[in-house]
C-alpha cells in the first residue's frame, strides 16, 4: 500500500513542505528555504523526564520524534503577537460581511425595529462565522498562514511533524474557534478558544488548535 497522501490532502512530500520537520539523519533539500534548518532544538529534544516541554500528552510522537514534538521546530508563538494577528484577520473578514450583508439596511426593515435588528445581528454573526471559517481553512491548509499571520510572522503547524495542516485539519481547526460564533455568546467563545493558548502549558494552543494537535509557531 502507497504512503503517499492522497491527492487534496493538504499534505505533500517533504520536499515539498520546506516546513515540515526531519528526522536528524536527513537534511533538509537544496533551495527549500526550510527555517527549520540545523539548529538545536529550542526546548530540547529530552525524554520524558528531561525538563517540562518533554514527552507529549497526546501520546505516541510523530514517528522519528518519540519524546519532544517541538524538537526541531521554531519557538512557539507569543500568545499577544497571536491575538494581534487574529484581530487584522478579523477587520479583513469583518469588512467583507459588512459589505455583504449592507444590503439588508432596506426600508422594509422598519416594520418592526427590534425583531429585524435581532433576524440581522444573526445573519451577520452567521456570514461571518462562514467566511472566517472558509478564509482560516484555505489559507491555512496552503501555507499556513492567514494574512494577519503572515504580518506578523507566524505560522501553524502540525505537532507532530511541522507540516501545514491539510484542507481537513484546517477546516475543523477553523469551525471550532468560529462556527459557535453564529449563536452563542460569541465574544466569550472567541476569549476562551483563542485565549486558552495565554494558560496552556507546554504548547500554548489554543482550544482549536487541540483539536486538531497544531501550534502556532514563529517564522522570524
Amino acid at each position: 500500500m502507497s504512503s503517499e497522501p492522497p491527492p487534496g490532502s493538504g499534505q505533500g512530500s517533504p520536499d515539498e513542505d520546506p516546513f515540515r520537520k526531519r528526522p536528524p539523519s536527513e537534511p533538509p533539500g537544496e533551495g527549500t528555504g526550510s527555517p527549520y534548518g540545523s539548529e538545536p532544538p529550542p526546548y530540547g529534544g529530552g525524554g520524558p523526564g528531561d525538563g517540562p516541554y518533554g514527552g507529549d500528552p497526546y501520546g505516541g510522537g510523530g514517528g522519528s520524534y518519540p519524546t519532544d514534538p517541538l524538537a526541531g521546530m521554531p519557538p512557539l508563538a507569543d500568545s499577544v503577537k497571536r491575538t494581534l494577528a487574529r484581530i487584522i484577520d478579523m477587520i479583513v473578514v469583518g469588512a467583507a460581511v459588512w459589505l455583504l450583508t449592507w444590503g439588508l439596511d432596506v426600508n422594509e426593515y422598519d416594520v418592526d425595529n427590534d425583531r429585524i435588528e435581532l433576524s440581522r445581528s444573526f445573519w451577520q454573526a452567521a456570514v461571518f462565522a462562514a467566511l472566517y471559517t472558509a478564509y482560516d481553512t484555505v489559507l491555512t491548509a496552503r501555507t499556513g498562514q492567514t494574512l494577519g499571520k503572515k504580518l506578523l510572522h507566524l505560522r501553524v503547524a502540525n505537532l507532530d511533524d511541522g507540516a501545514t495542516p491539510s484542507v481537513q485539519n484546517a477546516l475543523l481547526r477553523g469551525a471550532v474557534l468560529w462556527v459557535p460564533f453564529a449563536f452563542c455568546c460569541p465574544c466569550v467563545w472567541l476569549v476562551i478558544s483563542g485565549g486558552w493558548s495565554y494558560l496552556d502549558r507546554p504548547y500554548k494552543q489554543g482550544l482549536h488548535d487541540k483539536a486538531v494537535k497544531t501550534v502556532v509557531v514563529s517564522t522570524d
